[in-house]
């Protein structure tokens, strides 16, 4: 078993990982609530755990040790004073238009057992799962045809975003949409309670409760001494400044490079167009090549965040940055643009890298796997007909807890 945090790359083999089976969650999207859910269509549960297994089946083939959100949360609320204070924690994210509902609601969350507890708040508590409840009040009777008292988290099998683990250090993230916060609250918890995965000591580089959005989708570390972040849709600058100022007071990290991507749905975070493949290789999406803007975030006077322009491109910055004669840029798609954008949609550049050279793919993105295999990546693939319809990859669906150092 593998001991706290410790993740100084996005290549070093990879130790330990978290992960979310995808799970009854998803069966509580319905058009309706797709926009709210942040979702485009329904995947076939039955279908995506089959995927989701073949996922976790081949990072323990290769080595990984794998641990699942819900068994982690469960450890962490093992005492009852916590677990409940973690129900009300989580009432108070929730809009209820009724006293008498948000309190038996609260009621049937404490009765549970932590593990039957954390897979509950995930698939959403349901009108049914209240005994004999009857809507009463005008709003009741209003929201009477919505199931849900609580809504589901389908996104959670995305476990990148919630927080993401950082040298010896997590971070713990304030999510852009009050839809995910939730999520980030089970992370809350673990760090604070949960001892094996956080042990006394391991950092915190932000808090869920703060009052800017950042998204670990958004967040690479390069090597030891350099992390990445996507100025993204569901990223802001004030986030990434606190970011940056926490782990460059309390570690020996040195640089922040941000990369201001597009601000809409399709380029949704940093990793979705850029990840990084082995030492000296990177897959990108053609469209953000250039212009691209690129600042370099360091310690200024008195503790300050000095911030630079950076106008070389990006290969040229990578490189320097690296201290690489040259790296290499492997276009998602190649240079077909349909391809491109079908396999960007479909997370050709959200790959998941298990070791230097060697990484995780939906197989659907075919281009892009041919292209990653010709430029020497070993490159596993995994089925994905509904695992990508939530629109995150192999990437998206990891939270590295500790790989090898390089």
């Amino acid at each position: 078993m593998v001991k706290g945090i410790h993740n100084y790359s996005e290549i070093g083999k990879l130790r330990k990982v978290l992960v979310h089976r995808i799970g009854t969650e998803v069966d509580g999207l319905v058009p309706d609530n797709f926009e709210r859910l942040l979702f485009d269509d329904i995947p076939y549960l039955k279908v995506a755990q089959q995927e989701h297994d073949m996922f976790v089946k081949t990072l323990r083939e290769n080595g990984a040790e794998v641990v699942m959100y819900t068994e982690e949360a469960a450890k962490a609320l093992s005492d009852p004073e916590v677990k409940n204070r973690f129900v009300d924690d989580m009432m108070a994210e929730l809009n209820f238009t009724s006293l008498f509902v948000r309190e038996a609601v609260t009621s049937y969350l404490k009765d549970m057992e932590p593990l039957d507890l954390v897979k509950k708040v995930i698939a959403g508590v349901r009108k049914e799962d209240i005994a004999d409840y009857e809507p009463k009040t005008l709003a009741e009777k209003i929201d009477a045809a919505y199931p849900f008292f609580t809504d589901p988290m389908p996104n959670m099998y995305f476990t990148r975003d919630q927080g993401a683990c950082v040298g010896n250090g997590v971070s713990i993230h304030h999510m852009s949409t009050a839809t995910r916060r939730r999520e980030s609250m089970l992370l809350k918890y673990i760090y604070d309670h949960n001892k094996d995965f956080a042990p006394e000591g391991t950092e915190k580089w932000y808090s869920y409760d703060g009052p800017y959005s950042i998204e670990g989708g958004d967040i690479l570390v390069l090597n030891s001494k350099i992390t990445a972040l996507g100025l993204s849709e569901r990223t802001t600058a004030e986030g990434i400044e606190t970011f940056a100022r926490n782990l460059l007071t309390r570690s020996d990290f040195q640089k922040v490079l941000v990369f201001n991507i597009p601000k809409k749905r399709t380029f949704m975070h940093l990793d979705t167009v850029f990840t990084m493949v082995d030492y000296d290789k990177f897959t990108i999406h053609a469209e953000i090549e250039g212009p691209l803007q690129l600042f370099e975030l360091t310690l200024g006077a008195k503790g300050g965040i000095k911030v630079s322009s950076m106008t070389d491109d990006l290969s040229v910055v990578l490189a320097k940055e690296l201290g690489l004669p040259a790296v290499k840029l492997i276009r998602c798609g190649g240079d077909d643009l349909v391809a491109a954008q079908r396999e960007q949609w479909n997370d050709g550049s959200n790959t998941l890298c298990i070791a230097p050279g060697k990484v995780i793919t939906y197989e659907r993105n075919y281009v892009t796997n041919d292209l990653l295999d010709k430029n020497g990546i070993d490159v596993l693939t995994i089925p994905s007909s509904e695992l990508s319809r939530g629109r995150g990859g192999p990437r998206c669906m990891s939270c590295p807890v500790s790989r090898e150092d390089l």
